[in-house]
C-alpha cells in the first residue's frame, strides 16, 4: 500500500453554537463570594468534519456564562484552514490552526474553538480504524473510577444534597464531590461532615473550592478536612497561585487537586514543574483538545501524578482509560440531552462503548438548542 492510497481530504467543515439550558441556577464558591452569577445554561461549539472517503468526525468546545458566541466567531474564521488537509495529519493541521490565530494567543479562547476541531478530527481518525477513541490511543483500562460533581453545588440545601448523593451510588457511580468555599466555614464543615456520617468512609469522598480561599485560609480549611480522609481538595487557591498549591501539597496528607481552569499545556507544564498538584485536572476543551491533552498527560506520568480530568465526559473518559496510572473521571449528566448515547456506569466505575470514535452522535435537541451554524466545503 503506498501513502497515496492512505490520503484523505476533508471537503466540508460544519460549526454549530447550541446553548444548553440547565435545570435549575447552579452556585458554587464564587457566586456566594460576589463574583459571578449563578449559571443558568452552558454554550457549546460542536464541529463535524466530513472528508472524501465519506467519514465524519464530532468534536465539542464549551463555555460557561460567558465566551461562547466568541468560541463561534473564532472557529468560523478558522474553519476555511482546515478544507482540503489530511484529517489524519493532526498534529500538522493543530499548528496551522494555532498559527493561522498567533495574534490572539496560544491558550484561552484562541485555542478552546480550536478544540472543537481536533478532537473532531481525533474521532474520526479512531472511526477510520474502525476502534473506540480509548484503544487507537492505547487503552489500559476498560473502565474508570468515576465521580459525581452536579449534585453537590452549594445552592442546594443538605437534604437535597446526601439524596442526590444516595441517588449517584445506587445509579453505580463510585464517588462523590462536593462544592465548599462558602463565607461560613462551619457551613463547609457541616455539609461534609453530614456526608461522611450518612455514607462512612466507604464513599471516596472529595471537595472543591473552586478557588475561593486566600493562603491564610487554604491552610486552615485543608487543617480542618485532614481527619475526614478525603480522597482530595480542589482548587483551595487561585488556578494561577502554583507556589502557593505546591506548599499545601507539601504540608497537608490530603492530596491537592487543581488544573482545571488552566487554559494550555504549557500552563499545566508550569502547575506540575512548582509542585502544585499532586492530583491535575486538565480539560481537553479548555487547553486546545486532546492534541495538547496527550502531552499534559505526558508530563504528569512523568512526575507520577494522578489523573482527574474536568467535566466532558464524553471526551476524557477514552483520555483517561488511555493513562498509565489508575484516574477518575468526573460525572455531570448536563450534556445527556445533547447526545443519542449513555455512559455505562456501575460498580463506581464507567465503561467506553464498543463504538469507534468518541462513541457518541448528536440528538435531534441538540440541533434543536442551535442558535447559530456555519458551513464551508471544499
Amino acid at each position: 500500500m503506498n501513502a497515496a492510497s492512505t490520503m484523505d481530504r476533508i471537503t466540508e467543515v460544519t460549526i454549530s453554537s447550541v446553548t444548553l439550558p440547565l435545570p435549575t441556577g447552579i452556585s458554587d464558591a464564587k457566586v456566594l463570594t460576589g463574583r459571578q452569577r449563578p449559571m443558568t445554561e452552558v454554550a457549546v461549539l460542536f464541529a463535524e468534519i466530513s472528508t472524501e472517503a465519506g467519514l465524519t468526525g464530532l468534536g465539542l468546545s464549551y463555555a460557561k456564562r460567558a465566551g461562547g458566541p466568541a468560541q463561534f466567531a473564532h472557529a468560523q474564521e478558522l474553519a476555511p484552514v482546515l478544507l482540503g488537509a489530511d484529517p489524519s495529519d493532526i498534529a500538522k493541521i493543530w499548528d496551522r490552526l494555532l498559527w493561522a490565530a498567533a495574534s490572539v494567543g496560544r491558550s484561552g479562547l484562541s485555542v478552546q474553538a480550536i478544540a472543537a476541531f481536533d478532537i473532531a478530527l481525533w474521532d474520526l481518525k479512531a472511526k477510520r480504524a474502525g476502534l473506540p477513541l480509548a484503544k487507537l490511543l492505547g487503552a489500559h483500562r476498560d473502565s474508570v473510577r468515576c465521580y459525581n460533581t452536579s449534585g453537590g453545588f452549594l445552592h442546594a440545601p443538605i437534604e437535597e444534597v446526601l439524596e442526590r448523593a444516595e441517588a449517584s451510588l445506587a445509579h453505580g457511580i463510585g464517588g462523590i464531590k462536593l462544592k465548599v468555599g462558602h463565607p461560613d466555614s462551619a457551613v463547609d464543615l457541616a455539609r461534609v461532615t453530614a456526608v461522611r456520617e450518612k455514607f462512612g468512609d466507604r464513599v471516596p469522598l472529595m471537595v472543591d473550592a473552586n478557588q475561593q480561599w486566600d493562603r491564610a485560609t487554604a491552610r486552615r480549611m485543608c487543617r480542618a478536612f485532614e481527619p475526614f480522609g478525603l480522597t482530595w481538595i480542589e482548587e483551595p487557591l487561585d488556578a494561577y497561585d502554583f507556589d502557593g498549591h505546591a506548599r499545601l501539597v507539601s504540608t497537608f496528607d490530603t492530596p491537592i487537586a487543581t488544573g482545571e481552569m488552566l487554559t494550555s499545556a504549557a500552563q499545566h507544564a508550569q502547575l506540575m514543574r512548582a509542585g502544585g498538584a499532586d492530583i491535575v485536572q486538565p480539560d481537553a476543551p479548555r487547553i486546545g483538545g486532546i492534541s495538547p491533552f496527550l502531552r499534559v498527560m505526558a508530563l504528569a506520568d512523568q512526575e507520577n501524578l494522578q489523573l482527574a480530568p474536568h467535566f466532558v465526559m464524553e471526551v476524557h473518559l477514552h483520555l483517561a482509560a488511555a493513562y498509565a496510572r489508575e484516574p477518575w473521571v468526573e460525572h455531570f449528566e448536563w450534556f445527556d440531552p445533547l447526545f443519542n448515547e449513555r455512559l455505562d456506569i456501575a460498580d463506581g466505575r464507567m465503561h467506553f462503548s464498543a463504538r469507534p470514535g468518541l462513541g457518541i452522535t448528536r440528538s435531534d435537541q441538540s440541533r434543536a438548542w442551535t442558535v447559530a451554524e456555519h458551513s464551508v466545503r471544499a
